[in-house]
Order: structure tokens, then C-alpha cells, then sequence
């Protein structure tokens, strides 16, 4: 599991470790019965305090997205996903919103930052991605 996090990103931290498993799990990369990263070997990659991790843990468990097995870890649901496309959009517009903010008070043109998703895009996209 390799997850994303901007300490500058106006998000807090424990939400972004959330939105960004239940995309995973919504996109299938995380499979029901898959294994989370431990707590603390996940806070110690981010850089991030275990509590983070934990409370991240515990919302996408509320959720319905993981099961904590004691002793044994947290597992996604066996129930599938319980995020719809809808919901994975719901958390992209979120992202999308704040980027345009911040643009935009960089005085970064919608065309401007258009232009720069695409360039990223092309950078970042998987060898066999054929977006």
C-alpha cells in the first residue's frame, strides 16, 4: 500500500491516509481480505505519529471499509467496497477544490493548471495506462 500525504495540503493528515484506502479499495487495488500496512510501520514511512495512522484506522473501520482483526492486523472488508463511483468523485472534487483554491490564489490560470494535471499525468501514468 503506497499512500500520498501533504503536510501543506490544508487536509489533515489521518484524512488524507483515509481518502486515499478507500480509493484504493473503491479502484480495486485493495482487494477484500487484503492486509493495511501496520500502524507503525505505516506512521514511520509518512514520517507521520502513529496515533495519526490509528485514528485513520479506526474511521475507515466505522466506515465499513476494513475489519481489525485483534492481534492479527486490519484487513479490508469482505463485504466489497462500500464506496460507489459517486463517493470516489465526492473525494476527488474535495482535492480538486482546494487545488483550484490554491491556484488561484497563486494567481495560476484554470488553463495553466490544466495543462500542468496533463504534464503530470503523462509523467506519472503507468507504462501500460492507455489514458
Amino acid at each position: 500500500m503506497h499512500l500520498h500525504i501533504s503536510p501543506n495540503d490544508g487536509v489533515p493528515i489521518y484524512l488524507q491516509i483515509v481518502n486515499q484506502v478507500k480509493f484504493l479499495v473503491a479502484s480495486g487495488r485493495l482487494a477484500p481480505g487484503d492486509e493495511l500496512t501496520p500502524i507503525r510501520t505505516l506512521a514511520e514511512s509518512l514520517l507521520v505519529n502513529p496515533n495519526t495512522v490509528a485514528r485513520a484506522y479506526r474511521e475507515l473501520e466505522t466506515a465499513g471499509v476494513v475489519t481489525k482483526r485483534s492481534t492479527s492486523g486490519t484487513y479490508v472488508s469482505g463485504g466489497g467496497s462500500p464506496l460507489a463511483r459517486s463517493q470516489c468523485l465526492k473525494i476527488l472534487t474535495q482535492r480538486a477544490d482546494a487545488l483550484l483554491t490554491e491556484a488561484w490564489q497563486m494567481n495560476v490560470s484554470t488553463d495553466e493548471l490544466i495543462q500542468l494535471v496533463r504534464q503530470r499525468a503523462k509523467i506519472m501514468s503507468p507504462p501500460s495506462s492507455e489514458k
